[in-house]
């Protein structure tokens, strides 16, 4: 069957399953807006939008693809930066954008059981009159899904104290990619437990990429709100001192709830954007906050305030109230969208260092950056060592292709270092083709064994983490060695 005859026997399918309270976009200007994410950079126009209006009807939508041999991918906000949401060619997107609510706060369990379209913030809010809250923070938590946080194993400013979604996370309701329902993590995501016996599938579900599956359903942990938070911004000469000062607070068995690094083309940017009170002229820029109880929290501030004067800090800003550690998170937190004052156009990396390397790693991103001739902003996670250096590029002048080189060689060069990839952006078809430079050809066919098990016809997000030729040519592609069963026509790719 061609690939328009199967879509129109997908949508005869669903349409049939699911009723009018299904929306369906088939128009080539409705389908423009889902093709591409927060990465721009790559685009692939789907064959057809579906936006179910209640999560039972997702599973006749995926089953009516696998009848068909059609390939889908689910998307929630589109705010990835990995290229995790891009649709496959002629492909389906179901949009869960719909499924937004917020189903069950239970304060004596301290969970939340949420539909994946609901927004990252709504889930605080809606616990918030328990004085509880959801710790995993993204920048983008007030537009970015519950559902695109456990496909990419998101995390946020916060992560270094609280750690990313796989920790919050105790259960998914999930569509497998053979049309059934299954619940990850517990015999029931209504009372989800905090140690399910048995293989943790969950674990193996959160961070796939949306390779294993669709979510429905996600029961997550909520935390009690600290007695106390402080939040200062310290400020350097030089980059290097920032970074020796993270070294230090860790060093000294502090562990603060976040400290954030900023180096002076953003510190620039976001105060020109979001006017939090940053000091324009400072070469490096930290934003620690400490929280829990009263007294170990002042305790602990003084430390870390005393480090930071140690290691060379020029100006040492403390939050006075509530309000003013607000606007020095506004701008943290406005960060990407401030760059659209440096640059029209940007590529965002995602890699991880150990602490003690910071500095070696952004000194040679300098170099790489002047060697391309292409500015390169630098705000991260410096507590666990989570890069986001922001390519700043023309793509009307041409400069495409060596902001993307560039940004490969970001990303190889954490691994270089001795890290990683992806902190918590995925890799998506952004990093795919330096997975080799990471893991070993037997690595990666264990992992798309992993993979066949949930998806044996490869229609679940094909295209995304592993490398092939046809996305990486022969040269870096080539060296991955695909399942043995791609080979005997078992696993289907499109």
């Amino acid at each position: 069957m061609d690939r328009t005859r199967a879509l129109q026997a997908v949508l005869t399918d669903v349409t049939a399953a699911c009723g009018p309270t299904l929306r369906v976009l088939s128009g080539a200007a409705e389908r423009r807006a889902y093709e591409t994410d927060a990465l721009t950079a790559h685009r692939v126009l789907p064959g057809l939008v579906l936006l179910p209006a209640r999560r039972e009807q997702v599973a006749p939508i995926v089953r009516a693809c696998l009848e068909h041999g059609v390939p889908y991918v689910a998307r929630g906000a589109g705010t990835g930066l990995s290229g995790g949401a891009l649709p496959a060619e002629s492909g389906v997107v179901i949009s869960l954008a719909r499924l937004n609510r917020i189903l069950e706060v239970d304060p004596d369990r301290r969970t939340a059981v949420v539909e994946p379209g609901a927004t990252n913030l709504s889930i605080s809010a809606a616990a918030g009159r328990y004085d509880l809250y959801y710790a995993p923070d993204p920048s983008s938590q007030v537009v970015c899904t519950i559902g695109g946080n456990v496909a990419e194993n998101s995390g946020g400013a916060h992560c270094l104290k609280y750690g990313f979604t796989s920790h919050h996370v105790l259960a998914v309701e999930a569509v497998l990619p053979d049309g059934t329902v299954a619940v990850l993590g517990s015999d029931d995501i209504t009372a989800p437990c905090y140690d399910a016996p048995g293989y943790d599938l969950r674990g193996v579900f959160v961070g796939a990429e949306g390779t294993c599956g669709v979510a429905t359903r996600v029961a997550v942990r909520l935390l009690r709100r600290p007695e106390a938070v402080r939040t200062l911004v310290a400020d350097f000469p030089d980059v290097a001192s920032a970074c020796d000062t993270v070294s230090a607070v860790i060093a000294a068995g502090i562990v603060p709830a976040a400290i954030e690094m900023m180096d002076n083309l953003a510190i620039r940017a976001c105060e020109d954007a979001v006017h939090a009170g940053y000091d324009r002229t400072a070469a490096a820029a930290l934003i620690i906050e400490l929280d829990g109880p009263a007294p170990e929290c002042e305790e602990l501030f003084e430390q870390v305030s005393a480090l930071c004067s140690a290691h060379r800090c020029t100006r040492l800003r403390i939050a006075a109230d509530e309000a003013e550690r607000a606007a020095i998170w506004a701008g943290r937190k406005a960060a990407f969208a401030a760059m659209g004052r440096l640059s029209p156009d940007f590529l965002l990396q995602d890699g991880v260092v150990p602490r003690t390397r910071l500095a070696e790693a952004l000194t040679e991103i300098g170099r790489l950056s002047a060697a391309a001739g292409l500015r390169v902003a630098n705000v991260f996670h410096a507590g666990d060592g989570n890069l986001h250096p922001l390519v700043l590029y023309r793509a009307a002048a041409g400069e495409g292709p060596a902001a993307e080189q560039l940004a490969a060689a970001i990303a190889e060069l954490c691994v270089a270092l001795g890290g990683s990839l992806s902190g918590e952006h995925g890799i998506g078809v952004d990093k795919a083709c330096s997975m080799p430079k990471m893991f070993t050809p037997a690595d990666l066919t264990a992992m798309d064994r992993l993979r066949a098990a949930f998806d044996p016809s490869g229609l679940c997000n094909p295209g995304k983490v592993f490398p092939t030729p046809a996305l990486c040519g022969e040269a870096r592609g080539g060296a991955y060695q695909p399942h043995p069963l791609e080979e005997t026509g078992k696993i289907q790719r499109w």
